[in-house]
């Protein structure tokens, strides 16, 4: 098992300013637009095929590539932003270790991912009660947009506090339709439903957060 490392920066390509029209080509002849075709990275089906014969530089690519996304979800659900870096850890272990049971096939990476993560935040979830956050502190701004910042920010913390009241997978539909922008077929796929099961409960959190930020703004609690 490779070391996890979950903020992969990808390098950094100085590159000097030509002189002239020579600047336009490399030394082979090819033109830039030619040479970035070339420097693509695989797709992340072919790097889980270099991944299952346990070549660690593809794994570490597709670390970088979609740890971010991992963590994303993994925290609006355990809204907690440690567990979700662990949560993030164990599904890419779990990639390394079943890349073999992977089917391009069957489902796309991205959705293979999102469903490995789910199962792990809801088996935690189930294991603990779900306690919400202190608000952190706001520091002061004085800028020309400060007042406009703040009613976002406020607007952000009603909307966390809402999604606190709705089962965890109320939250992962919520974020994966709503915030990591899937379609209803993917986010279906990505959590073992069928496209009917998932359009209903989507539908059922859309309520429940539409009745929680109500019940915020009426009482100061969804409870």
């Amino acid at each position: 098992m490779p070391q996890l490392k979950r903020r992969c920066a990808p390098a950094m390509r100085h590159i000097s300013p030509g002189r002239g029209r020579l600047a336009l080509r490399s030394n082979d002849g090819r033109r830039p637009g030619q040479q970035i075709e070339m420097m693509e990275e695989p797709s992340d089906e072919a790097l889980m095929a270099e991944v299952s014969a346990r070549r660690q530089h593809a794994f570490r690519i597709l670390m970088r590539r979609h740890m971010p996304r991992a963590l994303r979800v993994a925290e609006r659900i355990v809204r907690d932003p440690v567990e979700a870096d662990d949560i993030g850890q164990e599904a890419f272990m779990r990639v390394w270790t079943h890349a073999a049971s992977f089917d391009p096939q069957v489902a796309k990476f991205t959705t293979w991912l999102y469903r490995i993560v789910l199962n792990l935040t809801f088996d935690r979830t189930r294991r603990r009660t779900f306690q919400p956050l202190d608000a952190a502190g706001d520091v002061p701004d004085t800028g020309p947009h400060a007042v406009e910042r703040l009613i976002a920010d406020e607007e952000f913390r009603l909307l966390n506090r809402a999604m606190l009241g709705l089962s965890d997978r109320q939250r992962g539909a919520i974020a994966l339709f709503h915030m990591e922008g899937l379609s209803g077929e993917e986010a279906a796929k990505a959590m073992n439903l069928s496209a009917k099961a998932f359009e209903s409960l989507l539908g059922r959190a859309r309520t429940a957060l539409k009745a929680n930020v109500q019940k915020i703004q009426d009482t100061g609690s969804y409870a």
